[in-house]
């Protein structure tokens, strides 16, 4: 009894510095408003399952910084906010007193943990014992925690539901080796040990590449040592660019000395070409005066034979005249004469046929009986009859012709119809094969759509000539715009637009010409150009200058960066007053009926454009479809463009099905046909070539045989009929002038005939024989004209080859003149500009070198004195150029090496030193940094060595102190732990196995056995670590009562002994606990249903 005493006594006396005083939670998990005050010592918590208990150990690892993965309650903070509510508070009173107290001169004898959970985030504040707020750092919460050592996440600290059945209620080893590990905190230092290992790691890895950073400093370094080793060679060069400029100087004087010697002997032989040249002159003049005098003598004789070929060209003349006036008349005659030998002969067949004509009419007249009159009759009467028939004939073949034409003209209509269907349908078939097409170009390139492959072939043009242009041209436009909500008004906006998507916009007009060359070289000509100033700023357009509708305009549905673009389509179109409407009912009434202000047109989806112009209201249809240029995307274009071209298709072969039933109806025609070319046959006898043709054409054109082939036969009928009629007529007309006159009559004034012609014959050939003889006149007279002219051409001849012969003796003497004056010209321009010039030249220049030989010569001295040059020997005859030469090639090659070079011997040497000072300096800081992490490593090293270790004295005093809290009971056991498998293994002896030397695995212990020794397993865990606050939850749940009880007690006396503030909270009764001063217990109200 004392000793108990004086255990309490020495445990009043203990600090509970860090205690829980009181909780409240507020909106926290199933609590609306929870307020909790804590004992120093030991605290029961029980209630009903479901009433809240766990909440409250929730509740002060979430206040103390532990992450809500961490509580195995919820996977966000958020999930702790109770149902319906918007945010959560957990108030958290510790004890600050005594000599552990945090900071107490800034937070006193009481400290408070708020932490404030909302949806959208978490916060954590700090405050004194006066409730005023001191941090709201993490980093202060974080120095808190480790100051009183309250590691909630070690289940020793706190053990949560979870841990319990996971840890005590567990036969897995490695589950208590977890267990034992964490509580110990030997994995927390294995894991900080890991982490320094690993950043020392790093750290040597970094400190391989800062050495690595130094070598191209190490290969500078040698390089500098290279270049000045090769810089100390420039010195030597350098004496030597010195003598050689000295030699340079001299090397002028002589070479004007060379000069001077050269123009001496030049001048002398200039001098000597005066007389030379002067001689020549004199030769050449006299030359001149005796051509000057031939040519004039020749010209004399030239003018009287130009006189006398003059008049002989002009009686030439009239004598080929005469000839061919001569020639014509003979050729006039020969045709008069030709023509009235055809004329004779004419009139004398005339007068042969009229003589056979009066024999035929003599031998008829002689034949004629009354047997043939009456055949005549006959025949008058046949030709009736048949006249008649044919009548009748004609009539039904006319009715039956108009049937049948009636019934062709209606099929072959329909078929007329029917091909012209079929020729609009494959044409609208070809045109949305082209859309499609241009719209898969245009998937490809976007900007062929506005213009095709030129645009394409312009732009390269432009991107060649681009420096011509004060700023690139934008286009086209179409290429710049896009449409804001898709493609809905894609069509619309097309329509509206038009061609101006295909235009380019230019700054001024100089630009506007020179993209019409790069149109003209893209074979672009129609291309439609607008000139803008492109330095304008985006327009902005006020509220009350626009439309006021609910429906969109142009404007508003277009999208582009470019604002020149915008501003072009602003001010050209007026796209802020065009508005677009959905239908053509729409569009009206915003047109017309509304009256808005600002409105320009409307444009409807389904291809209306809609305007008023004062009174007058127009509306203009829908254009042809085509494709729309302005979609995103075509591909939803091309599947619509296929399918209505398989519907085409499809109407396509409907057609020629319909076309093909009408030419079989056509064809059913035919027998009629072939009865009425049988009924032809029969009354008319149409040959078999004629109905050879008509099948050959029934064949090839049925749509046309029946009205063509009807036509012809009634054609015929009528044809036979007239002839008929005539031959009826003429029989009448013969009968009746045979009765009336007589053939004498004809035969008298065939005679006549006959003689009239026979005197005219006469009169022709009188006529003709003088014709005759005025063509043998004018054949002479030719003949003697043609023999005159050949004789005078023969005469003249002579005179015009002495004419020819005078103009080339004078052209000859003109050039020879000509010649001799040019050279007495080119000798006289010789003599002034070139040979006295030269002489001048050449003397002024021999001044002139003389007074360069005097200049040279004190610059050569100022240099060096010549006696310098001399003492290195003869000169060896370079000249200045080659001199200079030599000089250009040292500098350059100084220059080079001065570029490679830039700097001196002394900067080089400079930047030597720092550079190796730099590289020390870095070499002794990276030696200290070794030197360092090998502490550290050999540090870590040591404490590796030293955990192992205290792994195995930890792992002996937990077998000792599980053995202390089992001899109570008579019990005895050991712990054994392996670090390398991972595994804690408890076997435990009971006093009833005394007798057997072996130990028993608490596998199989009964259920209390196994309870109580897990428990003091949890105990000497409990011994091993300290923290001033520790809780269980549900540690007792699958206990029997007996097993319980002794647990209860055993853990009662353990935390009393202990010394910290423990809280055990359990759902099963209590009241078996003793009673005690410092045991507090506190039941939980039951959850509401």
């Amino acid at each position: 009894m004392d000793k108990s005493n004086h255990g309490d006594r020495g445990n009043s006396q203990r600090s509970s510095s860090g205690a829980i005083l009181k909780i409240r939670l507020e909106n926290f998990m199933c609590h609306s408003n929870l307020e909790i005050e804590f004992g120093e010592w030991v605290n029961f918590i029980t209630g009903q399952n479901g009433s809240g208990k766990s909440a409250i150990l929730t509740a002060l690892c979430v206040a103390f910084g532990c992450r809500a993965k961490g509580t195995q309650r919820a996977s966000t903070l958020k999930d702790f906010i109770k149902t319906g509510c918007s945010d959560a508070l957990v108030h958290v009173e510790m004890n600050n007193g005594g000599d552990d107290a945090f900071k107490p001169n800034v937070y006193g004898d009481t400290l408070v943990i708020e932490r404030r959970i909302s949806h959208s985030t978490s916060s954590t504040v700090l405050k004194d014992s006066q409730g005023r707020k001191i941090s709201n750092r993490k980093e202060e919460l974080r120095e808190l925690v480790e100051h009183y050592n309250i590691d909630v996440e070690n289940p020793c600290v706190i053990m949560s539901q979870d841990k319990s059945r996971e840890f005590l209620h567990s036969g897995n080893d490695k589950d208590k080796f977890k267990f034992f590990y964490k509580a110990t905190l030997l994995q927390q230092v294995d894991d900080l040990l890991l982490g320094v290992d690993t950043k020392l790691k790093a750290a040597s890895a970094l400190m391989d590449e800062l050495e690595e950073t130094i070598k191209p400093v190490e290969k500078e370094i040698t390089e500098l040592r290279g270049k000045i080793k090769t810089m100390e060679k420039f010195e030597e060069i350098y004496q030597q660019l010195q003598l050689l400029k000295k030699k340079l100087a001299w090397s002028w004087v002589y070479d004007v000395d060379r000069e001077l010697k050269e123009q001496s002997e030049k001048l002398v032989k200039l001098r000597e070409r005066v007389p030379t040249c002067q001689d020549k002159i004199d030769q050449k003049l006299g030359e001149v005066e005796s051509l000057r005098e031939k040519l004039t003598s020749k010209k004399a004789q030239v003018t009287c034979l130009m006189d006398e070929s003059t008049a002989v060209k002009r009686e030439i003349e009239c004598l080929r005249q005469s000839v061919k006036t001569a020639t014509r008349e003979k050729v006039a005659l020969e045709e008069d004469h030709r023509h009235k030998c055809n004329n004779i002969q004419k009139i004398k067949d005339r007068a042969v046929r009229l003589e056979r004509q009066i024999k035929d009419i003599d031998e008829m007249t002689i034949r004629s009986t009354q047997a043939e009159q009456s055949e005549i009759e006959e025949n008058l009467s046949q030709l009736k009859l048949e006249v008649e028939k044919a009548k009748a004939l004609l009539f039904s073949l006319k009715e039956e012709e108009k049937m049948v034409t009636e019934k062709a003209s209606v099929i072959g209509k329909e078929i007329a119809l029917i091909e012209d269907k079929i020729r609009d349908r494959e044409k609208k078939q070809r045109s949305i094969n082209t859309h499609i097409n241009d719209l898969k170009k245009h998937q490809t390139n976007k900007v062929t759509a506005f213009g095709g492959d030129r645009v394409i072939t312009l732009l390269r043009a432009i991107e060649r000539h681009h420096r011509k242009f004060k700023m690139p041209p934008i286009g086209p436009v179409g290429a710049h715009v896009t449409l804001v909500n898709g493609n809905k008004w894609a069509s619309a906006v097309e329509q509206a637009l038009g061609n101006l998507l295909n235009a380019f916009i230019v700054t001024n007009h100089q630009d506007l010409i020179t993209l019409r060359s790069c149109g003209k070289e893209a074979n672009y000509n129609n291309l439609k150009i607008i000139i803008y100033d492109f330095s304008r700023p985006r327009l902005v357009i006020p509220r009350h200058m626009v439309p006021q509708t609910e429906h969109p305009t142009i404007l508003s549905v277009l999208n582009s960066e470019n604002h020149t673009v915008l501003n072009v389509l602003v001010d050209v179109m007026g796209v802020e007053r065009q508005v677009l409407a959905e239908s053509y009912e729409v569009g009206k009434t915003v047109a017309f009926e509304r009256r808005l202000a600002h409105l320009k047109e409307v444009f409807t989806i389904d291809g209306y454009r809609m305007f008023s112009r004062g009174p007058v209201q127009t509306t203009l249809p829908p254009r042809g479809r085509r494709p729309t240029r302005l979609c995103a995307s075509f591909d939803d274009q091309i599947k619509d463009l296929e399918v209505e071209a398989s519907k085409e298709q499809s109407e396509i072969h409907e057609s020629r099905r319909q076309k093909r039933e009408a030419e079989v109806n056509l064809e059913d025609l035919e027998p009629q046909m072939r009865r009425l070319k049988v009924a032809f046959n029969n009354h008319f006898a149409v040959s078999s070539e004629t109905f050879c043709l008509f099948l050959q054409t029934l064949n090839n054109h049925f749509e046309y045989i029946f009205f063509f082939v009807l036509q012809r036969q009634c054609t015929q009928i009528e044809k036979d009929l007239t002839r008929k009629e005539l031959e009826l007529q003429d029989l009448k007309n013969s009968v009746a002038a045979e009765t009336k006159a007589s053939p004498t009559s004809s035969v008298d004034e065939l005679r006549l005939e006959i003689t009239n012609s026979r005197e005219e014959i006469e009169e022709k050939e009188f006529s003709l024989q003088k014709l005759q003889d005025c063509l043998t006149e004018a054949e002479l007279k030719a003949n003697e004209l043609k023999t005159a002219y050949e004789n005078f051409i023969e005469s003249a001849k002579s005179k015009v080859d002495v004419f020819e012969e005078a103009e080339n003796e004078l052209k000859e003497i003109e050039t020879g003149l000509q010649s001799a004056e040019t050279d007495k010209n080119h000798y006289e321009d010789v003599m002034k500009d070139k040979v006295l010039p030269d002489i001048k030249m050449a003397e002024a220049k021999h001044k002139e070198l003389e007074a360069k030989r005097l200049e040279s010569n004190e610059k050569a001295s100022i240099i060096c004195p010549e006696s310098e040059i001399t003492a290195l020997g003869p000169w060896d005859g370079s000249t200045p150029i080659q001199l200079s030469a030599e000089i250009n090639r040292i500098n350059h090659r100084l220059k080079r090496e001065s570029d490679e070079y830039s700097e001196s011997i002394d900067d080089l040497r400079v930047t030597l030193e720092e550079k190796e000072h730099k590289i020390g300096r870095k070499r002794k800081t990276y030696k200290s940094f070794r030197e360092k992490l090998k502490v550290c490593k050999d540090a870590v090293d040591s404490r590796w060595k030293k955990l192992q270790l205290n792994k195995y004295d930890t792992a002996s005093m937990l077998t000792w102190g599980f053995n202390k809290r089992l001899g109570k009971k008579g019990i005895s056991g050991q712990i054994k732990v392996s670090y390398e498998d991972k595994t804690l293994s408890i076997e435990v002896k009971m006093p009833q196995d005394a007798t057997r030397s072996g130990v028993r695995d608490t596998r199989g212990l009964s259920g209390g056995e196994r309870s109580f020794s897990t428990l003091g397993f949890t105990l000497a865990l409990h011994d091993m670590t300290e923290s001033p606050i520790r809780a269980m939850d549900e540690f007792d749940v699958f206990m029997d009562a007996v097993s319980r009880k002794i647990s209860l007690d055993t853990l009662v006396d353990f935390a009393l002994e202990k010394g910290s503030q423990w809280m055990f909270i359990t759902p099963h009764d209590i009241s078996m606990v003793k009673s005690h001063e410092r045991i507090k217990k506190q039941q939980m109200a039951a959850p509401r249903s």
